[in-house]
């Protein structure tokens, strides 16, 4: 769990919340609610496993289309390496993005909010860039 930082905080809960000065996080302010800096996910070490093996390909991927650019390969065949890395980190984006909606979300409106909600509709855009 990443350790508190109020200095770090980059919500604008603060500016409006007037607590900028002080330093103090308008996280902190919120009814029953901890600072944005405790958000984590727990994952089964099966989760965990699986998603450190498609990191791993995918920088494996990456440090290959290096090495063929260090080596002047050829445009075409660095831009089909690209296009193979880029699908497997939109796989991977995709395997975080359901389990965050079957889990974080999901439990977030059983609770009858919709913070997670909407916070996964503010995020969609940039993932479909």
């Amino acid at each position: 769990m990443e350790e508190k930082n109020k200095d770090n905080c980059n919500n604008m809960e603060m500016i409006e919340a007037g607590l900028e000065e002080e330093g103090a996080c308008a996280c902190d302010s919120k009814e029953g609610q901890g600072c944005c800096h405790e958000l984590h996910k727990v994952r089964t070490e099966k989760e965990m496993k699986s998603l450190l093996n498609r990191l791993s390909r995918i920088e494996g991927q990456v440090r290959g289309i290096r090495r063929m650019v260090e080596e002047d390969a050829y445009c075409i065949d660095i831009l089909n390496q690209v296009s193979a890395a880029n699908s497997a980190l939109n796989s991977f984006s995709k395997v975080i993005l359901s389990e965050h909606i079957r889990s974080c979300v999901a439990e977030d409106v059983r609770e009858g909010s919709s913070d997670k909600l909407d916070e996964l509709i503010r995020t969609l855009p940039k993932l479909m860039k």
